[in-house]
């Protein structure tokens, strides 16, 4: 990604990583009010429901059978208001369902942004771009789904208790088998839940290889078609598609079978209460009315039951989703903020690499020269206190390591060899806080010669730009970029490779209009173009890394034959 722009750090609330529980309870806590409306009006949607038998059964007992008019009457006129506050609490409990499905999903995607924004590089170094991505797209949709079931499963637990203290009121053998008979059925599922979030985690594997596969090949397709990979690439991606489906079809199955369970042990529950109730009725134990309750109960009985291996099954797929989350969670970042900082010296300042043994003089514009590109991008990446290692570059005697990152970033700025673009509007692109007018827009894209870019497009600065740029050529993104890093008016500026995709009239321009823009101010650039090194104040050449010259270009060429074959490749390349 293009160091350019600075992203928004971790959420200061960062949950527990110690366990995928302790991330849920973390999600829970946060959303707790939204959580708490819902499942009161879900108790209430539930409980209004479960009482409908009651109502029925004292109609049916005093007013049919007992022959009261009033009584009739009454309990009906009960059992409508019972369906009216059913029906507006359901309203109500699906909204705010939907509000924590919602929240509980986007909060944990937010936090996944985040944290890739804090770790940076480190994040695709420990963690597949593919599981990355899956764990924004799928995993944080099955965390917010454990918070859109919980309301209704905890009116499902209260209005099971309901009803088995009416049904222990009316007759003690039915009450027992309802409070002892659920509890045995949804511990059944536990037979079906263990193998099936075995299966699930391993097809999630398999996905997220899947996903990234796919984002690899779709990122270099253009690779792939110059060098006719398109059909190795297509029968890679064949063979992880099959992979995911055969662990596919092992989730089914057990799948099936929950979802079967579902249907099958509430049914054989019902039956079972139904004959006991019809027996007790035919013994005189029992009323008539008490008997039609019954059988409502038992009917109502299956949502809580259904319910409850909801619950089972959303609980299994949140739990595997914030494995995975929490193991991107658990990345950290390359650099880190130093317990006790200390404060960068003010106004322009030397940068010495103690590694390299490079030393940048303010207000020069300073060209790196490396047989091995790799040496150099090293270096501007310690000059930044970007990579994995801490770096011990010192501006004036201060190791940046010591100082607050966010100071670090604000005067040295590092734009990297492969630039990065991102969608939305091309102002946006150059100027992401919004800090320069048009002009001032204008005139930093005139340096990095990319008016003919402007030009080309119908919206001018408006116009949109298309997902990673991917509507520009590679030194139209090279030259954007550019313009991007310029726009930050940063004190160091730090250029790997900014003219490798351009050609030689347009590399010559910008050198000698950079180094007009960037007078006074101190600018590194890592290229070994003779174009841009004869417009360098002073030249640094590095062999295995470290300082073996440095002065005046033309000087270099005639005193250092190993500087002078680097240039010449680099001009002939």
């Amino acid at each position: 990604m293009n160091q350019v722009i600075s992203l928004p750090h971790a959420d200061p609330g960062t949950p527990d990583l110690t366990s995928p529980t302790a991330y849920l309870r973390w999600v829970g806590r946060g959303q707790w009010r939204t959580l708490v409306v819902a499942i009161c009006f879900g108790v209430v949607w539930l409980v209004s429901q479960a009482l409908f038998p009651a109502a029925m059964g004292k109609a049916i007992d005093e007013g049919i059978i007992g022959g009261d008019g009033g009584s009739l009457l009454r309990w009906c006129a009960i059992l409508v208001g019972l369906v009216t506050i059913s029906a507006l609490s359901g309203a109500v409990r699906h909204r705010y369902a939907v509000v924590n499905w919602m929240q509980g999903a986007f909060r944990s995607a937010q936090l996944v942004g985040h944290k890739a924004a804090d770790t940076g590089e480190a994040l695709t170094r420990a963690v597949p771009t593919g599981d990355v991505v899956a764990t924004v797209s799928s995993d944080a949709m099955r965390i917010g789904g454990l918070y859109d079931v919980l309301a209704r499963f905890a009116g499902a637990v209260v209005s099971y208790v309901v009803v088995a203290l009416i049904l222990l009121s009316a007759s003690t053998p039915l009450g027992l088998v309802v409070l002892i008979g659920v509890p045995v059925l949804v511990g059944c599922l536990t037979f079906i839940v263990r193998p099936l979030q075995a299966r699930q985690l391993a097809q999630r594997e398999e996905s997220g290889k899947l996903i990234g596969l796919g984002a690899d090949t779709v990122a270099g397709l253009r690779v792939l078609r110059g060098i006719g990979g398109e059909h190795t690439f297509l029968s890679r991606y064949a063979v992880q598609s099959q992979s995911v489906r055969e662990v596919g079809n092992r989730v089914a199955g057990y799948q099936a079978a929950l979802d079967a369970a579902q249907v099958l042990l509430p049914g054989l529950f019902v039956l079972v209460v139904v004959w006991l109730g019809a027996r007790f009725a035919i013994e005189g134990e029992i009323t008539a009315g008490q008997l039609v309750a019954f059988y409502g109960y038992t009917a109502f009985l299956v949502i809580p039951l259904r319910t409850a291996t909801e619950m089972v099954d959303r609980a299994t797929r949140a739990h595997i989703g914030a494995r995975k989350l929490t193991n991107v969670l658990r990345v950290q970042p390359d650099q880190v903020e130093a317990a006790q900082t200390q404060a960068l010296p003010t106004g322009p300042a030397r940068l010495h690499d103690p590694v390299s043994q490079v030393t940048v003089e303010p207000g020069r514009f300073t060209v790196v020269v490396s047989a091995r590109p790799e040496d150099s991008a090293a270096l501007a990446d310690r000059l930044g206190r970007f990579g994995a290692t801490e770096t011990d570059v010192r501006l004036d005697g201060t190791r940046l390591a010591d100082a607050p990152l966010a100071d670090v970033r604000r005067r040295v700025v590092v734009s990297e060899t492969d630039p990065r673009l991102f969608s939305g509007t091309l102002r946006d692109e150059l100027d992401p806080w919004g800090e320069h007018d048009d002009a001032t827009i204008l005139e930093a894209l005139s340096v990095a010669s990319g008016d003919d870019v402007l030009e080309a497009l119908p919206g001018g600065l408006d116009n949109e730009v298309e997902e990673r740029g991917r509507a520009f050529s590679g030194g139209q993104r090279q030259r954007l970029a550019l313009t991007r890093a310029l726009l930050t008016g940063a004190e160091t500026l730090v250029l790997v490779e900014p003219t490798s995709a351009v050609d030689a009239h347009t590399e010559a321009r910008i050198a000698g209009r950079l180094t007009a823009a960037r007078r006074g101010r101190t600018t590194v650039v890592m290229s070994a173009s003779p174009l841009i090194l004869d417009k360098a104040d002073h030249v640094v050449f590095l062999r295995d890394g470290k300082v073996a010259a440095a002065g005046p270009h033309d000087q270099l060429m005639a005193e250092h034959p190993d500087y002078r074959r680097t240039v010449v490749r680099g001009e002939e390349d």
